[in-house]
């Protein structure tokens, strides 16, 4: 078993661990035991009555922060003609057709997510599929990154629309938001996701949907969270 720090443990020591805290209190603990050096990110953790091996129970959609993520996304946009015009008036960090597509292949990734049209999307797939696939970034109509509404899409990803998806084991992790968040702010960033979570349950998804949640910073323990189980 890994062995934690005097921080760390101290830190353990002021979540109580027979107790289930509400996300009002959570977030207000969660900004007093974020003690890093630098402004530690704040993200959920949802355990889900799913089974992750069948593909109609996989659960994956994306969801607007009101508050946003705190952190900068850059956004790189795969589009032709006009589409590229948009792209730079929304603020798209870079924007380019094949050019693009050949610069990604050769090893570009300053980016963090990738948007595209339709009419790229069979180059993109041909070409940066192995390669952005694997690092969840290939665009996707299901995670909203494909589209002719460029210049929404790329606002929606700068204001901090996050995509959320469930991993191998049926668990989603997905940010809230940044230590420094007034407590308030990341209870609403909470409440839009859990929202959105609930609106993207499987029908083929049998008994309690959400099962436990976690509220955490980057670098302290977790803290677990009331849950209104739903079937």
């Amino acid at each position: 078993m890994a062995k934690h720090g005097k921080r760390y443990t101290a830190l353990v020591g002021k979540v109580d661990r027979n107790k289930m805290y509400t996300i009002d209190e959570a977030a207000a603990l969660v900004k007093d035991i974020a003690t890093a050096k630098f402004d530690e990110t704040v993200e959920v953790h949802f355990r889900l009555g799913i089974d992750p091996r069948k593909s109609d129970q996989n659960v994956r959609g994306t969801v607007a922060l009101p508050h946003g993520t705190g952190r900068t996304v850059r956004v790189a946009v795969i589009a032709k003609g006009e589409k590229l015009q948009e792209a730079e008036g929304a603020g798209a960090d870079v924007y380019g057709a094949e050019e693009l597509i050949d610069r990604i292949a050769g090893g570009f990734m300053d980016f963090d997510t990738v948007v595209a049209t339709p009419d790229m999307m069979a180059q993109v797939g041909q070409k940066l599929a192995r390669l952005l696939g694997p690092r969840g970034l290939l665009p996707n109509p299901k995670s909203g990154t494909v589209g002719l509404d460029v210049a929404g899409i790329v606002k929606g990803l700068k204001a901090g629309r996050i995509e959320f998806r469930n991993d191998k084991t049926g668990v989603v992790h997905a940010p809230i938001g940044k230590a420094s968040f007034d407590p308030a702010n990341l209870s609403a960033n909470y409440q839009a996701l859990i929202t959105a979570l609930e609106a993207a349950k499987p029908g083929s998804a049998k008994g309690v949907y959400l099962r436990s949640a976690f509220l955490t910073s980057t670098m302290g323990p977790s803290i677990p969270l009331t849950l209104a189980t739903t079937a």
